[in-house]
This record gives structure tokens, C-alpha cells and sequence, in this order.
């Protein structure tokens, strides 16, 4: 089960652009894997794509950015696989202290059967497992925030492929 390619840019335009939050893209061992695939292009320009061989997303790089103030953050995952770096970056981040969502309709997996095992489990270690709808939401608070137009726009534009994403994970 993939996520459906609206997704990658829907959340990747909504992180960056539209409610200003810092976004951070990784790849794995690139060279041998392959870039980001071209549903998230175009990345918002402050967005720097950080190769690494480490599961976790938590490479040196990232983790001095996520931690110039000390602050405790909320962070929302997305990606691929599910099972692997997913995990092993929400595990993380746990670890660390920082609240968690984990965007069901947002993680794949080649294996589509990791994808349920893998978000029951960051829900058992403490991360909150939600849908890109409800967490965008959730960030706004109020429909009188900047960028609601966009989003709902976007929300709706996306309604289709929302309902065969959250039907796969059914």
C-alpha cells in the first residue's frame, strides 16, 4: 500500500508553504535507492534533502536542527517504510521527548501488511496515529487562520484518492 501521490505534495505544500513549518526530507543511501520520488517536488525552498544510511531519520544534521532551541516539538512523520524508518524515527523522537503524529495516510510500505503492525506499535510506544485531514486541522485550530482557504481547497481537491488511501488501511 502506498500512500496515493497526492499526498507527498499535499503535505509537503501544507508543512512548508502554506502554515510555514519547518520541513525536513531525507533519502536513504540514494546512490543505491534512488532520490525523493517526484510527487514532493517541487520542495518548499528552505527544505534541505539530507542523504543517510541510518533507519532513523535522526542523522546528526537533523537532529542539531530539530534541537537549536531545546524545546520540546511536536512532529509529524511521513514516508516510507512504514515498518523501518518510520519506526525507528518516531521511536526516536520519543525517546527524545517530542510528541508524535504519525500520518496513517502518509506511510507505505513494499509490504502493504507492515503498514497496520507498524502504527499500532508507534501507537503503543506513544506516538499519536492520525490522518493528514485531522492533523491539518488540528495545527489550524480555527477557520479563521491564514491559509484555511488553501487547505480546504486542497482537502477537497484530494477527497478521492483520501477515500482509497484510508480504504487500504482498513
Amino acid at each position: 500500500m502506498c500512500p496515493s501521490s497526492t499526498y507527498p505534495s499535499l503535505l509537503t505544500n501544507v508543512l512548508g508553504q502554506i502554515l510555514q513549518i519547518p520541513t525536513y526530507a531525507t533519502t536513504q543511501l540514494s546512490a543505491k535507492l534512488g532520490p525523493l520520488v517526484p510527487e514532493l517536488y517541487p520542495l518548499p525552498a528552505d527544505v534541505k534533502v539530507v542523504d543517510k544510511s541510518l533507519f532513523s531519520m535522526m542523522v546528526p544534521e537533523l537532529r542539531a536542527r530539530l534541537y537549536e532551541d531545546r524545546e520540546k516539538k511536536s512532529v509529524a512523520l511521513v514516508g516510507i517504510e512504514s515498518h523501518i524508518c518510520v519506526l525507528q524515527t518516531c521511536l526516536d523522537l520519543l525517546a527524545a521527548g517530542h510528541r508524535v503524529y504519525v500520518i496513517a495516510d502518509g506511510v507505505s510500505s513494499c509490504n502493504r501488511q507492515e503498514v497496520p503492525v507498524a502504527l499500532e506499535r508507534m501507537r503503543r510506544e506513544g506516538a499519536v496515529v492520525t490522518t493528514s485531514e485531522s492533523w491539518m486541522y488540528e495545527v489550524m485550530g480555527d477557520a479563521e487562520t491564514s491559509g484555511f482557504r488553501q487547505i480546504a481547497g486542497l482537502v477537497k481537491e484530494s477527497k478521492e484518492s483520501t477515500m482509497l488511501t484510508l480504504q487500504s488501511l482498513l
